[in-house]
């Protein structure tokens, strides 16, 4: 570790919000942050919300006298809780307020943990909407930035608002240089808090049958953030969202070394049927996927099929350009590989649906990518609602 390096720790547990953990973890890590995630459990794997599993780098109870410059709380619920109520975490997170370090939290964590614990006292701070209530009553001011900042303790909002402030806990730790040069990386939303917005060509309407069945596959070195916002936010849609590991494990280490877990093989799917099949990206995950025989079948019959299809971030350029998937339709795809597109005519826009095919660019647009396909399969007025529940 470079004498530089600044040391991060992220706590876990059963319940924790994973859009806003893989997140933070990711970024501060594209940042230059050595990040430590740890299970506040008894082990390392832990369940956190929507039915999405995450394996933690070790204990916490294993790790209790290490020193950190940066302690960041997730929300979610019942994780948040939790976290309040783990007294060796309390006991860190104290010491490191005395000791002048940073902590910061989002979500539920500032009023249940934080000001919980007393560390808010004469601050100004925010958080989730629902907790605003309750952290009033334990700090000084309860403000609805979408990041605060204030001394050494930084709070945010919730999913939605979890780039920017961990862009900002890059920033504090490394300054405005790394976290604009990270940002720049991400095609972080140059509006946020505005109303999502999507290019759409050749309008067509994306049918089910009572539930939406959505196959998401993930590998080796894929995107984390952009796996986890397509389930995330697609399951709190209600739709059948299906995690399957291309590979032989179930256990998938992403771009930024974040621990994943699938639910199944994509072996055992192959021969099923789905609404859609969407990709996440990442530059050395996606090229697994095309060379993944079956997936790439896959991917044809649901085309042959007019099925719904799509990718993010390098998937696009690296699997569905290369296997004709993207013959005669509009595209958007990461900068650094957009030049391997036949037609570029709308490679700067942040979601495109041409028919049946919807394609995103990077990280920084997770997010209105999943909330387009909400709205391709259960309407805008749906997908706004959980823009504003997600703070996107």
């Amino acid at each position: 570790m470079a004498p530089s390096t600044k040391t991060v720790l992220i706590p876990i547990a059963h319940g924790t919000e994973p859009l806003e953990a893989v997140a933070m973890i990711t970024v501060l890590r594209r940042g230059g942050a050595d990040v430590t995630v740890a299970s506040v459990e008894n082990q390392v794997g832990v369940d956190a919300c929507h039915g999405i599993k995450m394996v933690a780098d070790t204990l916490l109870s294993d790790i209790t006298d290490s020193i950190f410059d940066l302690i960041v709380l997730p929300g979610g619920l019942p994780g948040g809780e939790t976290l309040k109520n783990c007294k060796p975490l309390e006991n860190m997170v104290k010491k490191q307020d005395t000791d002048g370090r940073l902590n910061a939290a989002i979500c539920c964590a500032p009023a249940l943990a934080l000001g919980t614990w007393g560390l808010l006292e004469g601050k100004t701070a925010t958080g989730y909407p629902v907790f605003m209530e309750k952290l009033a009553a334990t700090c000084a001011t309860a403000s609805e930035s979408r990041v605060e900042i204030d001394g050494r303790i930084v709070t945010s909002r919730g999913p939605g608002t979890t780039i920017e402030f961990s862009l900002t806990l890059v920033e504090q730790l490394y300054g405005k240089e790394k976290a604009d040069e990270v940002s720049s990386i991400l095609l972080v939303r140059p509006n946020p808090g505005e109303e999502y917005t999507l290019t759409e060509l050749n309008q067509t309407n994306w049918s089910f049958e009572d539930t939406p069945q959505i196959l998401v596959p993930i590998a080796e070195d894929s995107e984390e953030i952009e796996a986890i916002a397509l389930v995330d936010i697609l399951r709190r849609a209600k739709a059948n969202v299906v995690i399957a590991a291309v590979g032989n494990s179930l256990e998938v280490v992403g771009s930024r070394k974040a621990k994943l877990v699938a639910e199944v093989l994509l072996d055992e799917v192959a021969e099923k049927s789905f609404d859609l099949i969407v990709l996440p990206g990442g530059l050395n995950g996606a090229p697994r996927f095309a060379s993944c025989e079956k997936l790439v079948n896959m991917l044809k019959k649901q085309a042959e099929a007019n099925k719904p299809y799509g990718g993010i971030c390098a998937s696009p350029a690296y699997v569905l350009e290369p296997n004709g998937l993207l013959k005669g339709k509009k595209a958007t795809t990461h900068p650094r590989v957009s030049n391997k597109l036949s037609d570029q005519s709308h490679i700067e826009h942040r979601v495109v649906v041409d028919g049946n095919v919807i394609t995103s660019r990077a990280p920084g647009t997770a997010m209105e990518f999943s909330l387009a396909i909400v709205e391709k399969f259960y309407g805008r007025e749906k997908a706004l609602q959980l823009a504003k529940a997600t703070l996107v």
